[in-house]
Order: C-alpha cells, then sequence, then structure tokens
C-alpha cells in the first residue's frame, strides 16, 4: 500500500512560520546539532519516522545491538506530542484494570502492568546511565473515585485494587488528602510510578543516539513508504531513504489510511501549569475517575521556594469542540477550587491523545505493509511508557528475537471483543461528514481577526481561511487530504483538526500530525469583501 504523495509545495506557505498556539512548561536542553535536512539519497538497516520519545528509544535499543541507524521528522526533535504530555510515568493505567482484564483476560492485564512497569526502569536505568539530568524521581500514584465518599466509590477502589494486585501491582487502599491537598478521602495508592522533565529526558535521550552514530534528519517530512524487501521512506522534497526496516512512531500512524485510525479515537486533552508554594501539596500522581477525569502533578519551579503544579483533563475529541479554549477556563476554576493558593496559570498548553477501542496500543509489524515495517501507537494518555516499551517489542522484532509482550500489543488483532465500540466509534465517524451541509463559521473574511481561522462557504465548496498577524488571508479546501472529512479551526492551538482521525494542519494549511501526510490544498479567493454566496 501506498500512502499519497504531498500536493505540490508553495514557496510561499512553506515561508511561513509555523503559528502554534500553546506553549507548554517543558524545554529541550543541550540538544547537540542534528543532520539538518535530508538533501540526498541514504540506505541504511533501520529507518524510524519521528523524533519524539518511541522514535529515539526505538533509535537508541537498535544501536544498542550495533545497527545502522536513520532517524527522520518533518520538523525538529520533539515537536510532536512528546513535549505535550504532563510527564506522568505510570504503569497505573488510564483505562482502570477491571476493564483491561475483562477486555485481555488477567494474563493480558499482567502483561499491560508489566511492560509499563519496564517502561519506568528503562527510562530510570537510560537516565543513570548516560546522566540525563531530567529530575526523574519515584512517586505514589493515587487514583480517587468520582466523588469524595459514597459505597458505590468504595466498590470502585475495592474492585479496582484487586484487579491491579492481581496484575501485578503494589497497590492498596489508604487514607490520603484528594489531589493531595486537605481533607483525607479514601483513594487507591500505587506504588513506583514515576515523573520527570520530558523536555530534558528527550534532550538527554538524542544526545545519546548522536553520540551513538546514528542520523537524525530534521525538516524531513515523508509523503509516502513504499514497501519491499527493502523498503523505500519517500521524503516530500523528493529525496528518499532505502531501509531493511521502517518504524513509523509518528503518533497516529503515516502509513495507514483506514486499519489503524479506525481502530482508534483521536482526543485533546489539556494542562494548565500553576506557580505555587513549595511543599503544599502532596507529592505525587494523582487521578480522579470523574468523567472528565481529572490528573495533577508536581513539576520545579525555577522561582525559589515554589513548584509548579500540573492540573489537566478536560478530554474531548480531536476537531468536535468549538470552543477549546473554554477547556483552559474549566481546568483554571477547578485548580482554583481544590488549591486556593493557585493563581492564574503561567504555562497551559494542549495535546494529542490516541484512545484504542479496546485501551491497549497497537506496536508490532503494520497490518497494511510488510513484515519490515513496524508501528507504535495508541498511547491511551500513557504515551511515554508505551513508546518505550514499543521500542523494545519493535527492537526484539527486527532482531527476531521472542517478547512476551507482542501479542497484547499485536496491531492486526481483531476489534470483535469491541464490535458494538467499533460501530459506535465508526457511526459517530461517519457522522462527521455531514458537515458539508453546515454554513461557515463567518460571512465574509473581515469577521476573521488577524492570528485567527474560520470556515467559509463558497457555494457548495467549504474554505478553510487563515488570517495572519499580517492581516493577510491564506485559504485552503476545508477538506482533510487523509480521508475527506472537514476540518474545524482549534483557536487555541493556531491549527486546523479534522474531527474524523485526529489529522491537523497548521494555519497556512500545513500538515503537523497524521494519519494525513500531505498539505492542504490551497484555493484562490475572489476577493477580500466577498460576501457568502
Amino acid at each position: 500500500m501506498q500512502v499519497p504523495r504531498t500536493s505540490t509545495p508553495s514557496p510561499e506557505r512553506d515561508a511561513q512560520p509555523l503559528d502554534v498556539g500553546s506553549t507548554p512548561l517543558w524545554s529541550l536542553s543541550e540538544l547537540p546539532p542534528t543532520h539538518g535536512a535530508l538533501t540526498s539519497d541514504l540506505d541504511t538497516e533501520v529507518c524510524v519516522i519521528g523524533a519524539g520519545i518511541a522514535g529515539l528509544t526505538t533509535a537508541y535499543q537498535c544501536l544498542q545491538e550495533g545497527r545502522k541507524v536513520v532517524v527522520l521528522d518533518q520538523e525538529v526533535v520533539g515537536a510532536g506530542e512528546t513535549m505535550r504530555t504532563s510527564a506522568h510515568l505510570a504503569s497505573a493505567l488510564d483505562d482502570r484494570f477491571t476493564y483491561l482484564e475483562r477486555r485481555h483476560g488477567r494474563t493480558g492485564a499482567r502483561l499491560l502492568a508489566g511492560s509499563h512497569a519496564a517502561a519506568i526502569d528503562t527510562i530510570e536505568s537510560l537516565c543513570a546511565e548516560h546522566g540525563i539530568e531530567c529530575g526523574f524521581e519515584r512517586l505514589y500514584g493515587y487514583l480517587y473515585p468520582a466523588a469524595a465518599e459514597g459505597e458505590g466509590d468504595a466498590e470502585f477502589l475495592s474492585k479496582e485494587c484487586e484487579a491491579a494486585v492481581r496484575a501485578g501491582l503494589l497497590a492498596e487502599i489508604v487514607e490520603a488528602p484528594r489531589f493531595g491537598f486537605g481533607e483525607n478521602a479514601p483513594a487507591l495508592r500505587f506504588a513506583h510510578q514515576g515523573a520527570c522533565d520530558i523536555g530534558a529526558y528527550l534532550s538527554g535521550l538524542a544526545r545519546v543516539v548522536l553520540q551513538k552514530g546514528a542520523r537524525i534528519h530534521t525538516n524531513s517530512g515523508v509523503s509516502e513508504v513504499v514497501p519491499g524487501q527493502r523498503a523505500r521512506v519517500q521524503l516530500r522534497t523528493g529525496q528518499s531513504v532505502t531501509a531493511e526496516h521502517v518504524v513509523v512512531a509518528t503518533g497516529m500512524p503515516i502509513t495507514s489510511t483506514v486499519s489503524l485510525p479506525l481502530k482508534q479515537a483521536a482526543y485533546r486533552s489539556y494542562v494548565c501549569a500553576f506557580r505555587i508554594p513549595a511543599g503544599r501539596i502532596v507529592r505525587g500522581l494523582h487521578w480522579d475517575d470523574e468523567d472528565p477525569y481529572h490528573y495533577v502533578r508536581l513539576a520545579a519551579c525555577s522561582t525559589p521556594g515554589h513548584d509548579f503544579v500540573l492540573v489537566g483533563g478536560e478530554d474531548h475529541k480531536t476537531g468536535q469542540n468549538d470552543a477549546p479554549e473554554e477547556c483552559f477556563a474549566r481546568l483554571t476554576a477547578w485548580a482554583r477550587k481544590r488549591y486556593p493558593f493557585a493563581n492564574e496559570p503561567s504555562y497551559q498548553w494542549s495535546g494529542q491523545i490516541l484512545e484504542p477501542m479496546d485501551g491497549v496500543g497497537f506496536v508490532g509489524r503494520s497490518p497494511d505493509l510488510g513484515d519490515n515495517i513496524y508501528v507504535i501507537t495508541g498511547d491511551s494518555g500513557n504515551g511515554l511508557t508505551l513508546g518505550t516499551l514499543g521500542a523494545k517489542i519493535v527492537a526484539d522484532a527486527i532482531a527476531a528475537r521472542a517478547n512476551d509482550w507482542s501479542q497484547v500489543y499485536d496491531p492486526g488483532r481483531s476489534m470483535l471483543p469491541v464490535l458494538g465500540t467499533f460501530i459506535s466509534e465508526t457511526t459517530h465517524v461517519a457522522a462527521q461528514y455531514f458537515d458539508y451541509l453546515r454554513p461557515g463559521d463567518v460571512d465574509s473574511l473581515a469577521q476573521i481577526a488577524p492570528g485567527e481561522g474560520a470556515l467559509l462557504r463558497e457555494g457548495l465548496s467549504l474554505h478553510a481561511v487563515y488570517r495572519d498577524e499580517n492581516g493577510e488571508y491564506h485559504a485552503c479546501s476545508a477538506t482533510c487530504p487523509h480521508l475527506g472529512g472537514v476540518v474545524h479551526w482549534n483557536a487555541v492551538e493556531k491549527t486546523w483538526d479534522c474531527p474524523c482521525h485526529g489529522s491537523r494542519f497548521d494555519g497556512f494549511g500545513r500538515v503537523i500530525t497524521g494519519p494525513a501526510t500531505c498539505d492542504m490544498v490551497e484555493i484562490e479567493l475572489r476577493g477580500a469583501d466577498r460576501i457568502r454566496a
């Protein structure tokens, strides 16, 4: 199967800087120079697409075995979703072990818990072995029921505790300050969880990968992967990399047009970082079971005597919330109610989560292509540990070694056990195509403020129009080039988001996130004063 090639690049559009809205707390540091954009064809043993935690850890694992590795990224190291997490390192999985045990059996639940626990161990050992200073620490994790008390909540904690212990985790019910502050309340406490500064960790990992001889080519977007005994990875700029093995570590795989996008749904999750006096909140990872749920952790702050408290949640499907800025407002209100010493957030950002229909990621040989092309996807809110354990699964597959975790994460596994969920999600995606019948967001170009975007109808066509900070208009077809959904403007991230399978594009229509591999199609507007037909 071939992924469609990108549309003809526009020099004017490509010259524009990326305009992406929110700013994470994390930043890359001490990153040695990479190899820049690929300017000539290469031949290698392993080509990794994506320079986030999954891609760089896979590169590391393969380099450890003496393999020749090339890493490609359409932007720079860490430009994808890795830097947009809250950097929880958890084996206490978000989908709950009572559910995972029902869907995957007790053996499957043990493999899932064990693999994520091993991923935390791997991150810890890499930090120690290579001197990666990222503030890695071991913490307790605390899960709270939706309400602070109640018979149903006690039963929930009891059953989840029993399932977690059967899965091999050290878990117990305790009394603890809810979300680390205030009166004690029942909580399920998990031992041996972790946290780190993901920017510092990714910087250190990239440094090690480069020192071990890998080539990291940034600004080298991939348009196509052609399968074969030696696969060809085609870049949008014309160059190619030929490899014995190709690993697609791009979040939603860019090599799967239908199969994997239909097995998982893309969500946006939001995080606010508040500067607070140190010592006010119990250190740990904190989650609740509300809908929408919340998650909390502390992070280092450069201001003496202070910490950052990271408050996250308010998840919704990508492209299916017309006011994502309200998610930040709700998180801020929740944080102020919970922590009266929290003021305005110092940082706020959102990131993309991929939720598999059966709660388990997809790692291993791609179901769409040949036996030498692999995917790591389906983080379900645990992307740092999935990317780390996924690298081990893929490295073992490349070396033709058995791996105990590979079957439970098999990308080709059947969705029949969750057929009802599959039908419901597929129907929901199909409903998004009715957006072609909707009116535009605005009646005229003049209604679009600088730095914003909106849909504008012209007869039977919908246009995605972005007005840059200089007041210039940039118009594209509102049709996502993946499978034809109608994109929506994200006023927080300043992006066009597809509500069908989570593809995302910057204001100028350049692809940021797959499964789309090409830019939105540029169009010409009839005039700045034109009124909607």
